[in-house]
């Protein structure tokens, strides 16, 4: 039975879960207008000044800090290619495919760990993988026949998310988490905005960056700002429940995305992808399942 409080953090969560799919719903609807890259750049931009305007009325100039810049730097390097990789994959596939895949990055992080870091694995987490693996065969075998390995862009992103997510254990403690959020933005900047230049002279069309419409742009800073505040709603959700209660919420991500694919982009689930989503969500359930509360 939940506690007032716990209930209130399953809500927070959930509303952070939920504002992360609006967000890649919004993404999505740039398809064709603006390149991924593009559209990555303006919203690190925009959340990393939004993100240090907070950071110096909250701690002033002494919360500057750069604990570990190695770690950092991967951190904002890692970022900076899943967004950008996410962002192109939810161009192409629809919104529930890609966000499915995406949630193999726990399993993947765990199996990371254990070979990097030597953290102990149990047998349990190498079976979910197992698992939630061939989930993403299923899910990716019709789009790589439709679109050729370009298809694989959403489990490169979980990978690049899998090593950020390393580099936030590693520098866990070393700052507020305030910081900790400026600093991967930050650093995620240079990286995205050299991707859009390179993609603007590199010849390829679609990586063309012409001047958008204002719409565009107004959408793209939604979204800066809202995966910042989702971020926040999920941060304030583990400070009133435990992570293991919180865990299963994540997997509304997915039933939002595929609403709002249906209803926005006409993007109906065939048995296949839902078999594929049926099967890593199941994995993902049993690995929380295994651990202690």
């Amino acid at each position: 039975m939940h506690t007032h409080s716990a209930r209130s953090g399953l809500l927070f969560a959930l509303c952070g879960f939920a504002l992360l799919s609006c967000g890649d719903a919004v993404i999505k609807s740039i398809a064709g207008a603006w390149p991924g890259t593009a559209v990555a750049a303006l919203r690190y931009s925009v959340g990393a000044t939004g993100l240090g305007m907070f950071l110096l009325i909250k701690e002033g100039r002494r919360g500057f800090a750069l604990p570990n810049p190695r770690i950092q730097l991967m951190r904002g390097a890692a970022v900076a290619a899943a967004t950008i990789l996410f962002f192109s994959s939810i161009f192409l596939m629809p919104l529930a495919e890609a966000t499915a895949i995406g949630f193999t990055t726990p399993m993947i992080t765990a199996l990371l760990s254990a070979l990097f870091l030597k953290e102990r694995t149990s047998k349990a987490t190498w079976f979910a993988s197992l698992i939630a693996f061939a989930g993403v065969l299923i899910i990716l075998r019709p789009n790589v026949a439709a679109l050729g390995w370009v298809a694989l862009m959403p489990l490169a992103a979980a990978i690049c998310m899998s090593l950020m997510m390393m580099g936030n254990r590693a520098v866990a403690g070393q700052g507020s988490p305030l910081l900790m959020q400026f600093l991967v933005a930050s650093i995620a900047v240079p990286f995205v905005l050299g991707a859009a230049i390179i993609g603007h002279f590199s010849g390829f069309e679609p990586l063309h960056v012409g001047v958008p419409d204002w719409t565009v742009v107004a959408r793209a800073c939604i979204v800066a700002v809202s995966a910042s505040f989702a971020h926040w709603l999920i941060f304030m959700g583990t400070t009133r429940a435990s992570a293991a209660e919180i865990a299963p919420m994540t997997y509304a991500q997915l039933l939002i995305a595929m609403a709002l694919g249906i209803l926005l982009f006409g993007d109906w689930p065939d048995l296949t992808s839902l078999l594929g989503s049926a099967i890593i969500i199941g994995a993902g359930l049993y690995l929380w399942h295994q651990k202690p509360s």
